[in-house]
């Protein structure tokens, strides 16, 4: 399995470009034109997308399937009649990671701020430090994947939200940016575990003819509950503390534990 590193790495060029920004622009010229500048340079990206996309091809499976005519007409209809159980345990094994994603990045970034009164610059330098143990962790996770199994690694990363999300109030309000850096270092070398391993978990979940509706399905659902609700969520709970924020990591990742339990009743696809 090769080692899925676009989010670290779009991590660290997106908010890379924004903390040199900060080191060069005032606040009032970051306010004024400054702020377009990435969403300029990321044109470039959107052209790079367009062009990997343009030169992918179907996979043999689909290939061979599509030859024998083995495919759906309707295959969300499909998907939802004959592989709910699989539809489940991917969305639900795909909740942690998000969650973890968006906590120990934006929230975080918010919240340090704010609330606890860090440098802007110097708390978005931490997270630009920390991030790479979260490629350290994808890297781990996708070789280890390849000799025991994938779902061992989503184990390790399902339990390591929990353990993040105990952790998260007494290390990320101990008013120390070294505790912080230690929580944050420590969240995403265990979300690692719970990404890398997805891109080659979710396909073995469906049948060629409905692969692909399958893996967007569970993991743009699996997205938005662990990841779109997650600042929302975090924001509510701020008022009464950091701890209810660490329970909602901690409920991700048994939801996601919970979608791994499904495996045993779902025939995964080679």
């Amino acid at each position: 399995m090769f080692p899925p590193l676009g989010a670290p790495v779009g991590f660290i060029l997106a908010n890379g470009l924004f903390l040199l920004l900060g080191l060069v622009l005032s606040d009032g010229q970051f306010r004024a034109w400054g702020w377009r500048l990435p969403f300029l340079v990321s044109a470039v990206l959107v052209a790079l997308g367009l062009w990997i996309r343009l030169k992918l091809t179907e996979t043999p499976a689909f290939v061979e399937a599509a030859k024998a005519e083995a495919l759906p007409k309707v295959p969300l209809a499909t998907l939802f009649a004959g592989h709910g159980r699989a539809l489940l345990a991917g969305t639900g094994g795909v909740v942690a990671c998000f969650a973890l994603f968006y906590l120990a990045t934006a929230f975080t970034l918010s919240y340090g701020t704010t609330t606890l009164g860090y440098d802007k610059t110097a708390l978005l330098g931490v997270e630009l430090v920390a991030i790479l143990f979260l490629a350290a962790g994808v890297i781990v996770a996708s070789v280890l994947a390849d000799r025991t199994g994938a779902e061992r690694m989503l184990v390790i990363g399902f339990l390591g939200c929990i353990v993040a999300g105990a952790l998260m109030g007494p290390m990320l309000g101990a008013g120390s940016l070294f505790v912080v850096f230690a929580w944050l270092a420590f969240a995403l070398f265990v979300m690692g575990f719970a990404y890398g391993p997805l891109g080659g978990w979710l396909p073995t979940l469906f049948p060629a003819g409905v692969r692909y509706t399958g893996v967007s399905m569970t993991f743009n659902v699996g997205g938005i509950l662990g990841g779109a609700l997650a600042p929302i969520a975090a924001q509510a709970l701020a008022a009464r503390g950091l701890w209810w924020i660490g329970l909602y990591l901690v409920a991700a990742g048994l939801v996601s534990l919970a979608g791994l339990a499904l495996l045993p009743r779902v025939r995964t696809v080679d």
